[in-house]
């Protein structure tokens, strides 16, 4: 499992989700559709209309693969942060029972008010 208590692991940045549908859509169950995509260079996670799919690509060739799956259900709270004028980087922070906070960083422009409501809208 990808450890989420070091938030800078993830500096995101918004990409197309028709990049990394194909790894995550596998994993889907009935009516489940990407809502939001972010990535670093390697490493994306996907907002579904179900939970959020956190995957870390491992080794050298990339072929390897965690796959950590949080449901929107588990989230108690959360908490988004907006860029500034000198941190341009927003966060989004989750609590989940049974594993605690989960940090995600975003650089760039990336609509953080957006996947705020997202995630209220599915949490509330």
């Amino acid at each position: 499992m990808i450890d989420f208590s070091n938030g800078s692991v993830f500096k995101l940045a918004a990409c197309d989700p028709g990049e990394i549908a194909a790894s995550v859509q596998p994993l889907f169950v009935e009516g489940e559709q990407i809502m939001v995509a972010a990535k670093t260079v390697r490493d994306f996670v996907v907002f579904t209309n179900k939970r959020i799919i956190a995957v870390n690509v491992q080794g050298i060739s990339g072929r390897k693969r965690d796959f950590s799956s949080l449901p929107y259900n588990k989230i108690q709270a959360f908490s988004i942060e907006t860029a500034g004028t000198f941190d341009l980087d927003a966060e989004l922070e989750l609590w989940f029972s049974g594993l605690g906070k989960v940090k995600l960083e975003f650089k760039g422009n990336f609509d953080i008010t957006y996947l705020g409501k997202l995630i209220g809208f599915y949490v509330l």
